[in-house]
């Protein structure tokens, strides 16, 4: 169930000018789902566009290309359950299924009778469940086209870093509770690309977001997704290849998670794929090399005609 709050409490992150991830809490609201308050963001005029954040960030990710989509489409952020600015209870049961129940429900309650997906990382497999659900003729909206950005969108050539396989064990609760800002710095600097590394201040917001509601001991939780994508495979990769929406891979190549061979596995398995490569770009072209992402979206857009 999905209600729309007015107002929510709660931690105030720390930077004060503009652009700065304060100001992008402060610009958003809040809607309660299943009794817990989730974060979003919305802006812009034109067909909704729906912004999917990865793992494990929020839609902060989005900051810095969204300006640039803002001006051409209603773009609609949120931090899904268990990340970011939204809540994230300890006792319970996580999954890419409930993360799209969660998009679904929101956008409904929007009453939103079309939209365009744009996803990264994690949300690329809650992009998937929503075509596998599209295809059902279980949605309450029309999907118009999809856009991954850098997903494990297969997972036999996903490449996990030693931290997400550390997570994933026996050790995972503690792990999780025991990681470390410098423990968290190295493994986040190796998903990027030599292009844009991130700065000082990149990595204090990215580990505040993390940090924020005792984010640091759900992580074995939210990381099962990993065993999910290896269990819904079938149905997932079935809804890329029998989706009847336009859809493009935007790949930074770089990206030793799901860079260059998930783009490879891409074209393998997609029929009449449509891929855009990003050279020197990691695992978060969006926030690395935003003008290249919107260009390659933009044309996408064009090309599909709608």
């Amino acid at each position: 169930m999905v209600e729309v709050l007015s107002g929510h409490e709660g931690e105030v992150a720390r930077r004060h000018e503009d652009g700065s991830l304060e100001g992008w809490q402060q610009a958003g609201k809040w809607f309660s789902y299943e009794g817990h308050a989730i974060f979003c963001r919305m802006g812009g005029m034109g067909e909704p566009l729906v912004l999917l954040h990865g793992f494990p960030t929020a839609s902060w990710d989005w900051s810095r290309i969204w300006p640039m989509l803002a001006q051409q489409y209603r773009v609609l952020a949120l931090d899904m359950l268990g990340f970011g600015f939204s809540d994230k209870p300890w006792n319970y049961a996580y999954s890419i299924e409930d993360q799209a129940d969660l998009v679904q429900g929101w956008l409904e309650g929007l009453d939103l009778g079309r939209v365009h997906l744009l996803a990264h990382d994690y949300g690329c497999s809650v992009a998937q469940e929503l075509l596998a659900r599209d295809q059902e003729g279980r949605l309450p909206f029309v999907i118009g086209s999809v856009c991954f950005l850098n997903g494990a969108l297969f997972p036999e050539v996903h490449n996990p870093l030693l931290i997400q396989r550390l997570l994933r064990s026996p050790l995972g609760g503690l792990i999780s509770r025991g990681l470390t800002r410098r423990a968290f710095e190295v493994s986040f600097r190796r998903l990027f690309g030599s292009q844009n590394p991130p700065g000082r201040q990149d990595l204090e917001d990215f580990w505040q977001l993390l940090t924020y509601n005792n984010g640091r001991g759900i992580l074995h939780h939210l990381i099962q997704f990993m065993e999910e994508r290896r269990c819904h495979r079938n149905r997932w990769v079935g809804a890329l290849q029998q989706a009847r929406q336009p859809m493009r891979l935007v790949s930074g190549t770089a990206d030793p998670v799901s860079g260059a061979a998930m783009a490879r596995r891409y074209r393998e398995l997609v029929p009449e794929a449509d891929v855009v490569s990003i050279r020197n770009v990691g695992h978060y072209p969006h926030f690395e090399s935003p003008w290249d992402v919107f260009s390659a979206y933009r044309d996408f857009r064009k090309l599909a005609g709608r």
